[in-house]
């Protein structure tokens, strides 16, 4: 848009006004179908060759408008090599072929909608970042964002500095992941910052929805470190203003990082603009086995610390470090995840079925959607069913084999929703929002209900979740295999049926959202039977694990800024002699450990 160039050289010279410069490299590339019949997708072309005709819109004021600008701008050829740049920001855009909502909801592909392009210049469009794609970190479903991200360490020259705006999806999304690897393996000095709050609050952009992190890093020089780490740092807070943001910055670069992730559960680096702690400091190893960035919008570093030591079988509670371990393992190595939604009831040949009503006498029942009122017990009743497709009898058949009684939430609502796993009475097959979970062993469904919903359990999901929402959570699929559950194959008959009697005693109570974990008494006491009764740990270990709901609760991305019914203010646990247990309001002081 040369609208775009105009404001940028605006702002460019308003920094400088007192200096003059009578050259600039502001451009706009052609987008959309030319006049030759052939299409282009902008700066993106840059991943195929570093010349490219350009827009150039500056010389002459009386061609300064348009909405596109195409059809009256000056074209020029023009070099941007490969490793040209000393720094490279990049605000990119957002958007994913995939997108089904906003104003591109009805788009072919909604990454290359925009200046009106027709359903074939989408389709063409989509077409050529195909071609351009091989052997990047682009991914469609990360998408078109991840495309300039592979762009700009193109054009970024050893020992550069690349700053990059990206969605929050881009710390955890299985997606994103070969963006994650190429950081890793090509990068030093990493900071990743985020935003513990919610609403709009929680982005950089003042026209974003969703969460958002900041990715700086410098480009490895031969003779660099090769050590992979990563700075995270969660705000409070958006900086309110360019002076605030540049305090803020120098406070960052200042800190010391010397807490890490792997410690104990004492929190993280304070980092202050004066006297007010404005965000905290975290840094975290980044494994070439695991790329995930789950430090990301974390307020309380305790509990990132915490659920570290959890999803690698380690006992790290608040006020008890070292609690001991427990078994722990993939859940694709414990039982088999189900099938994505379309290899269900995709248009066929894909699915072989179709979602109708449900029925008591449902040959092929399923458990589809989500009504958080049918969703506060540990049995959940099947709210659809599948009719097979004539002339697909056999693929039906296949796919029902998938079939399980466990169901693992594929998008859990914290705020609202009580189960990260819901058990249906009999077999019944699940979409994408409840992916089933497949064991050979049945007594297998009940241990996991009962651990996946205890505080553990949801700690363990939450960690393992992408947060870009205000307390919604998601797990695909794909991402569900390398989730880290109990490892069901290491308990012993008496401790699996011993799972069974808990399931049972819980089967008829009402669990409340998981954002209340620490005042709900059912999921207090369920808390104990999963700590002292199966996994066997002591009074202090389950008291340790109740003070991890209280820290967890208080994240933002847990309550997403729902008022607490209960008290406001300070919270603090009251023991007393019965099993159940209640939280209440009591002015306590808290202490750091330096």
């Amino acid at each position: 848009m040369p609208s775009a160039v105009h404001i940028t050289g605006s702002t460019l010279s308003g920094m400088r006004a007192e200096e003059g410069f009578g050259l600039s490299r502001l451009y706009s590339l052609p987008y959309g179908r030319q006049g030759d019949g052939e299409v282009r997708i902008g700066s993106l072309e840059l991943l195929r060759s570093s010349a490219l005709q350009t827009l150039f819109n500056t010389s002459d004021p009386a061609l300064r408008t348009g909405s596109a600008g195409q059809e009256t701008a000056a074209q020029v050829t023009t070099d941007i090599p490969d490793e040209g740049f000393d720094l490279v920001i990049m605000n990119p855009p957002f958007t994913r072929n995939v997108t089904r909502e906003g104003a591109t909801a009805g788009a072919t592909a909604a990454a290359f909608a925009a200046f009106e392009a027709t359903d074939a210049d989408q389709r063409d469009m989509a077409r050529r970042m195909g071609v351009l794609k091989r052997g990047v970190c682009y991914h469609g479903n990360a998408g078109i964002a991840s495309a300039f991200a592979e762009l700009a360490d193109r054009k970024l020259r050893p020992g550069g500095v690349v700053a990059l705006v990206l969605p929050l999806s881009a710390a955890s999304g299985k997606a994103w992941r070969g963006f994650r690897e190429m950081l890793a393996e090509r990068y030093t000095d990493l900071t990743v910052l985020s935003i513990a709050a919610n609403g709009h609050r929680m982005s950089f952009s003042s026209d974003t929805g969703m969460a958002e992190c900041l990715v700086v890093a410098r480009k490895h020089r031969r003779g660099d470190s090769t050590r992979r780490t990563a700075r995270f740092v969660s705000l409070r807070e958006r900086p309110g203003d360019f002076p605030e943001a540049a305090v803020l910055a120098r406070a960052v670069r200042s800190s010391p990082g010397r807490r890490r992730v792997q410690d104990g559960p004492y929190g993280g680096d304070g980092v202050h603009s004066g006297e007010t702690r404005t965000a905290e400091l975290i840094t975290a190893p980044l494994s070439p086995s695991d790329y995930s960035w789950s430090c990301v919008r974390v307020a309380d570093a305790a509990v990132a610390q915490c659920a570290f030591a959890l999803a690698r079988g380690r006992l790290r509670l608040p006020g008890k470090p070292n609690a001991g371990e427990i078994p722990v393992a993939p859940l694709a190595e414990v039982g088999e995840v189900g099938l994505y939604h379309l290899d269900i009831i995709g248009p066929a040949p894909r699915g072989p079925f179709e979602k109708i009503a449900p029925s008591p006498t449902a040959t092929y029942p399923s458990l589809w959607n989500h009504h958080a009122g049918r969703e506060k017990r540990l049995v959940v009743e099947p709210d659809s069913q599948l009719q097979v497709r004539v002339g697909m009898e056999d693929k039906a058949a296949r796919v029902w084999a998938t079939a399980s009684r466990s169901h693992l939430n594929g998008e859990f609502t914290f705020g609202s929703q009580a189960l990260a796993v819901a058990f249906t009475q009999h077999e019944a097959i699940g979409s994408s929002v409840w992916p089933n979970v497949a064991f050979e062993d049945a007594a297998f469904d009940f241990a996991l209900s009962c651990w996946a919903n205890s505080t553990m359990g949801l700690v363990s999901y939450w960690w393992h979740s992408t947060r870009q929402q205000s307390s919604k959570a998601r797990i695909t699929n794909q991402a569900a295999a390398t989730l880290s559950v109990l490892d069901l194959r290491t308990l012993a008959e008496a401790q699996l049926e011993g799972a069974r009697h808990i399931f049972d005693e819980f089967r008829e109570l009402d669990l409340q959202p998981a954002y209340r974990a620490d005042t709900d008494p059912n999921r207090a006491l369920l808390d104990r039977r999963v700590v002292c009764d199966l996994l066997g740990f002591g009074e202090e270990v389950f008291r340790g694990v109740r003070r991890l709901a209280v820290k967890w609760c208080a994240e933002p991305s847990v309550h997403g800024g729902k008022k607490r019914p209960e008290a406001e203010g300070t919270l603090t646990w009251r023991f007393e002699q019965a099993e159940e247990y209640a939280l209440v309001a009591e002015p306590v002081f808290t202490f750091r450990k330096s």
